[in-house]
This record gives C-alpha cells, sequence and structure tokens, in this order.
C-alpha cells in the first residue's frame, strides 16, 4: 500500500479536534493517490476513500498531513495541527456513492472516540477558509453524517429578519472564521443549504442562530 512522504510533526503539542472532510476533485481514486502521495506537490490527507469504499490510511494519525492549508476554525489556525484529514475521492460534480459513504461513517465512528472529537467537530474544508475552497461542495449528504451522530445540523430553526451582522456574529459562534458577508454565506449554503439562493434571508439566519445556540463556541478561550 502507497503511504505519503508528505507530513510532519504536529505543532505545539496540538492534538486531532476536528475532522476535516475533503474532496479530491480529479478523474480517479488512482490519480488522487500518486498525487498525495508525490513528494513534489507538498499535499496528503491521513486517509483517502475510493468511490467504492476502499479506506486508503496514507498519514497516521499523530502525524501533521498537509491537507487543510490556510484557514481557521473557532478561533484558531494550523487546522493542519488540530486535524485529520479525509478526502473522498470524487471529480467535484458526481454524487459521492453509497459504499464510500458507508466507509466514511464507519471510519468516522473510530476516529472521533479515539481523539474524543465531538460531532461538531466534523468540518467542510470549505467551513474553514471561505471564499477559497469549496469542499467537498453541495452534493455532499451532511444531513446523512449528523443523523448518525458524526456531524450536526440545524434542528427546527426559526425564522428571523435578515441581519448580516447578526449572522456574522452567530457564524462565529458556530465556528467559522471571520471573512466577507459574501464569502461567509456562500460557505455556510454549501455545507446546510445549498439549494439556497439570493441574498441573507430569514432561513438562513434561523439556521445559523439554531448552531450558535446548540454548538456554539467561546472564541476569546479557543487556542491561537
Amino acid at each position: 500500500m502507497m503511504r505519503s512522504p508528505n507530513f510532519g510533526e504536529r505543532r505545539d503539542g496540538l492534538t486531532p479536534e476536528l475532522v476535516v472532510l475533503h474532496y479530491t476533485a480529479m478523474q480517479s481514486c488512482e490519480a488522487a493517490l500518486r498525487a498525495l502521495c508525490d513528494p513534489a506537490r507538498e499535499v496528503s490527507a491521513h486517509y483517502l476513500i475510493s468511490e467504492t469504499g476502499k479506506v486508503l490510511h496514507l498519514v497516521d494519525e499523530d502525524r501533521r498531513a498537509w491537507h487543510a492549508g490556510a484557514g481557521a476554525w473557532a478561533g484558531a489556525g494550523d487546522v493542519n495541527s488540530r486535524s485529520i484529514g479525509i478526502e473522498l475521492a470524487n471529480d467535484g460534480a458526481s454524487p459521492f456513492p453509497a459504499p464510500q459513504m458507508d466507509a466514511l461513517e464507519r471510519l468516522l465512528r473510530g476516529i472521533l472516540p479515539r481523539h474524543r472529537i465531538p460531532p461538531q467537530g466534523v468540518i467542510a474544508h470549505s467551513d474553514m477558509t471561505p471564499g477559497r475552497k469549496i469542499d467537498p461542495g453541495p452534493r455532499f449528504d451532511w444531513r446523512r453524517l449528523a443523523l448518525g451522530g458524526l456531524s450536526v445540523w440545524p434542528g427546527q430553526p426559526g425564522r428571523t429578519a435578515p441581519d448580516p451582522a447578526r449572522f456574522a456574529a452567530d457564524a462565529g459562534l458556530f465556528g467559522y472564521p471571520d471573512c466577507t458577508s459574501d464569502q461567509l454565506l456562500g460557505a455556510f449554503r454549501l455545507r446546510f443549504r445549498p439549494w439556497g439562493q439570493g441574498p441573507l434571508d430569514a432561513t438562513d439566519m434561523g439556521m445559523m442562530a439554531e448552531l450558535a445556540a446548540r454548538y456554539g463556541v467561546d472564541r476569546s478561550a479557543a487556542r491561537a
């Protein structure tokens, strides 16, 4: 089995508290595997899951894989040092096959208790870097993961008049980094409301408020 040489030590004593999900945006799992194991590419992930559900373990979980890049979550940067990265073989436009989703769920059921990561710690690459990345994209079934206790989804949100400042404040409590209003709304909708269109509306407001109320964190207490 191929293993990636693209990793290092986790910095400053940090340990995994997040799982970041990606898609490969390549035409095949084999092509993605070659890229993730190519020293010249300087990119990797802890795991790669094929379309058929085969799980490839590329970097040990105690090492810092190079999957997240620049970005932040819950007020803290260096996401590579505090996360496990999982790549899903997907071209960015196709549905995620059932065997692949089944394999992801099995993998998460091992990772989360092993590192004491709560469901809200499973995030999208697009969450931590709004406006720069869009993976795993609008076709990924986040609600399925939430129903299995492997991520989160808003419950029965209310409807509140659009207020960009309040939306941004609730987003910050949930974990989103500082960014423009358009970038924030785009990242939120990619994950929670991919069918949403137009400007910020009452449904967006209610969903974000519900996420902040249920899973919000004190960013002043987050690690720098």
